[in-house]
């Protein structure tokens, strides 16, 4: 994978997993709030009815979901986990050195790492992801951060990303 699609790269795992999220905010999901709308509407007075505006600003936020897995799903590109061949490349663990300090990150999409909120994650399109694209554990690259400053960055460790 020397150049990335439009598309967010996802491995297959984690497409099916989130078409499966997306059924379930579209059918039952939906079903659910809506009903839970129409018994607070029921409930009288909608200037004063917590219940409906809190079912309202849920359904907004449910919505909002849909529409960026809708996006996600239309738009990805699923394959298989990367080889573990040590290059950088989107769905790799990629440990790094830079000004001194280690850092560990997952690059590609963080619909990936499911649930594992310790794991920062970087798009290939990001200032620091598109830097380290395509390059191997050894190699130092130089990165431009957004503030302008110059950084070398050695890659020490690319393993693919295993959930």
């Amino acid at each position: 994978m020397s150049s990335q699609p439009n598309g967010a790269w996802l491995t297959q795992d984690a497409y099916d997993r989130l078409a499966k999220e997306l059924a379930e905010l579209e059918g039952p999901g939906r079903t659910e709030i809506a009903e839970r709308i129409a018994a607070a509407r029921d409930e009288g007075d909608l200037k004063e009815n917590g219940g409906y505006h809190a079912a309202r600003e849920e359904q907004g936020k449910m919505e909002a979901r849909i529409a960026d897995l809708q996006r996600l799903l239309k738009n990805a590109v699923v394959g298989e986990a990367p080889k573990d061949d040590g290059v950088v490349e989107p769905g790799m663990v990629v440990a790094i050195s830079m000004a001194g300090k280690e850092r560990t990150f997952l690059l590609g999409n963080r619909e990936i790492a499911d649930g594992d909120d310790d794991l920062e994650v970087y798009s290939i399109e990001s200032p620091l992801g598109s830097a380290i694209h395509g390059s191997k554990v050894g190699d130092t690259v130089d990165y431009t951060a957004p503030t302008g400053k110059s950084f070398p960055i050695e890659i020490l460790r690319a393993k693919p990303y295993s959930a």
